[in-house]
């Protein structure tokens, strides 16, 4: 039977109340961060525009290991730049494509395989069909 204290409560009760009131002040802290870094994504944004340079956009920070915010990669395009024949090694060729993780572009490669766009000649070796 856990221990009462003098106000009939157990110690774990008082524990979990404590908890309970920190974690909404630290929901309650959490949601007016989020207001202010809309407020400042907003206040780049126009700065952005007026000096003529785009806007980065972001994640929030929530993704991975990202070295900044990019364009979204248009593999189609991606594809057509690759000769003929071609390695993974030669899609880190095209530009903006030398820090992609493996994984990033053996999906790719895959997506391309099942699309009926490459087939695999040998390992390691694709052709290009379109």
């Amino acid at each position: 039977m856990p221990r009462m204290t003098s106000g009939g409560t157990s110690a774990f009760t008082q524990v979990q109340a404590q908890a309970r009131e920190l974690l909404a002040k630290l929901r309650t802290d959490i949601r007016v961060k989020d207001a202010e870094l809309r407020r400042l994504r907003q206040e780049e944004s126009k700065l952005a525009a007026l000096t003529g340079q785009p806007r980065i956009v972001s994640d929030g920070g929530m993704g991975g290991s990202r070295r900044g915010a990019r364009a979204r990669i248009n593999w189609g395009d991606v594809l057509g730049k690759l000769p003929k024949q071609f390695k993974a090694s030669d899609i880190r060729g095209v530009r903006g494509l030398r820090d992609k993780r493996s994984s990033e572009i053996f999906a790719a490669i895959t997506r391309w395989i099942d699309g009926g766009a490459v087939k695999r000649r040998d390992r390691g070796t694709y052709e290009r069909l379109r």
